[in-house]
């Protein structure tokens, strides 16, 4: 696998676990983007844009845009791939707590 690739599916885990930490399983792309950068993944509103079209796209995530924002939220597969309990190819599966 690529470095690119690594880093893309380490991304979208992180991306559906911060949802997943949220009460409403939601967020809105700035959040988020504040949220990866604290966690390594200093992306672009482009980049994160197209990785959120993907887990949309595999049925992770719904997108609603509210205002020119977009707002991501968590499906009940994208909550059971942040927990591992499903696993989707291009998405990291998480490490087993201790």
């Amino acid at each position: 696998m690529k470095f690119s690739e690594l880093l893309a599916a380490d991304l979208r885990l992180v991306a559906l676990q911060s949802l997943a930490q949220d009460t409403d399983y939601a967020h809105n792309e700035h959040v988020l983007r504040a949220m990866l950068a604290q966690l390594g993944h200093a992306v672009s509103r482009d980049k994160l844009r197209t990785e959120l079209g993907w887990l949309q796209e595999q049925g992770l995530i719904d997108l609603q845009n509210v205002g020119g924002t977009t707002v991501a939220k968590l499906t009940g597969r994208g909550k059971d791939v942040a927990e591992g309990a499903v696993i989707v190819p291009g998405v990291k599966r998480p490490e087993p707590m201790r």
